[in-house]
């Protein structure tokens, strides 16, 4: 059975360039474009993965973050920055984030961030 994918951004853009990437081997479970609904779908989806975007309106993607974990700790989840965000990065991984890719998404990478995330 194919993982699912929660993708998780403001920018429709942006989900659509990740579900193209994802598509081909992953089942996408839903899409959300802020904190709260990224919160609300994971507990209903309970997805194996989920691309967090870091700036949202509502609720960013690090207090998103750290509900899901507090939800489930074994949740994984992969956030997507831009280039310029170390500092939003470190508090992303402190929330629990697994891992992370940088804008613009080039599939090899996007596909070894996830490949890291979902042996460990």
């Amino acid at each position: 059975m194919a993982k699912q994918v929660l993708l998780v951004d403001d920018s429709e853009f942006m989900r659509n360039l990740l579900r193209e990437i994802l598509e081909e081997e992953f089942e996408i479970a839903d899409e959300a474009e802020n904190g709260v609904e990224a919160v609300e779908m994971y507990k209903e989806y309970d997805p194996d993965l989920v691309m967090m975007d870091i700036v949202m309106p509502i609720r960013d993607g690090i207090e998103a973050t750290s509900e899901i974990k507090d939800h489930d700790p074994s949740a994984h989840i992969i956030m997507c920055t831009s280039i310029g965000q170390e500092e939003k990065m470190k508090k992303a991984v402190k929330a629990g984030a697994d891992g992370y890719i940088t804008k613009p998404f080039q599939k090899p990478s996007v596909m070894d961030a996830i490949s890291d995330v979902l042996a460990a």
